[in-house]
């Protein structure tokens, strides 16, 4: 089973799927932005875009998955933000073509909302102790363009199952998903404290220089 989870940018999608994976033995999750980055990498500067735009990159994403889920016996977890309609029929769709079982998922939540996990995630405390809390979200940038896109985009019927997150913690989020998929997690033993820790963690560790 693959478990895509889609969203805007700063949507929760990385959080849950480390709440998923975390207590899902034997899930991995499998992140096509490495695709994407690694395409980048490979393109002069002045001809970097959107790599989503990159057959290569549709293309590339379709064939790994599609190795993952022939080959490995463990749920698949995908967090990815996808929201043109050919290009999520290129991915997800032929995955279901190709017989796999894709459980899809889009996380929503109001703008605001989004807008205040961008800032909060990565180095946004910080940047907000530093140059006070309206400070300008540099590093979110790309993020803040594609909001009014992404929530308008994946309110379409294409992409349900749609999963509200204003009210909802990660666990929650992970536990519905889990559920709604016929999944069982193991429970959570996480303290406050150490939850908040290994959120801060994992967000620290996707931050983007490139």
């Amino acid at each position: 089973m693959l478990l895509w989870i889609n969203g805007p940018f700063g949507g929760g999608k990385t959080q849950t799927a480390h709440e998923i994976q975390r207590r899902l033995p034997g899930s991995v999750i499998c992140d096509p932005e490495h695709v994407g980055f690694g395409l980048h990498r490979m393109t002069p500067p002045s001809l970097r875009g959107d790599f989503q735009d990159l057959p290569a990159w549709r293309q590339g994403v379709n064939e790994v998955l599609d190795r993952a889920l022939t080959e490995y016996p463990g749920t698949v977890i995908v967090p990815m933000t996808i929201t043109e309609p050919a290009y999520f029929r290129e991915t997800v769709g032929r995955l279901r073509e190709r017989g796999h079982d894709v459980r899809h998922f889009a996380l929503l939540a109001d703008r605001a909302t989004v807008l205040r996990r961008l800032r909060e995630r990565g180095f946004g405390h910080l940047v907000q102790f530093v140059a006070g809390k309206d400070a300008p979200l540099r590093r979110e940038s790309f993020a803040l363009s594609k909001l009014d896109l992404c929530l308008e985009r994946l309110r379409e019927p294409e992409f349900a199952e749609h999963l509200w997150t204003d009210d909802l913690t990660i666990r929650q989020v992970a536990d519905h998903i889990a559920a709604t998929s016929g999944l069982t997690l193991t429970p959570n033993s996480d303290s406050p404290l150490r939850g908040r820790l290994r959120r801060a963690w994992t967000g620290a560790k996707h931050i983007r220089f490139d």
